[in-house]
């Protein structure tokens, strides 16, 4: 695939080069602990390190933050779970990139 390429393979993550070594910023969604909301699951962005909830979250902070920061990939924070995903591309990663 060249970079003048405009799709990609089913299947397949083109934004694996925005994943950076992050800490993530609160225990819990930020977002939710700033407004008193609570969340299912949570997610961790691997650009900047933001904590957010997942979509099944009344407030679904983590895809939220994804479109408006223009970072597309997610980590799950539960305990026991190895994947990542892609709001972009809509792929699952498994299991989670080292």
């Amino acid at each position: 695939m060249t970079e003048s390429d405009t799709t990609n393979s089913p299947g397949e993550c083109t934004h694996l080069d925005q994943i950076r070594e992050v800490t993530a910023s609160a225990d819990g969604c930020e977002d939710c602990l700033r407004i008193g909301s609570w969340w299912v699951h949570l997610r961790l962005c691997l650009t900047c390190g933001h904590v957010g909830c997942c979509d099944s979250s009344p407030n679904t902070h983590a895809s939220k933050h994804a479109a408006s920061a223009s970072h597309p990939i997610v980590r799950s924070l539960e305990p026991g779970e190895d994947w990542e995903w892609c709001y972009i591309d809509e792929v699952v990663l498994e299991p989670a990139l080292p």
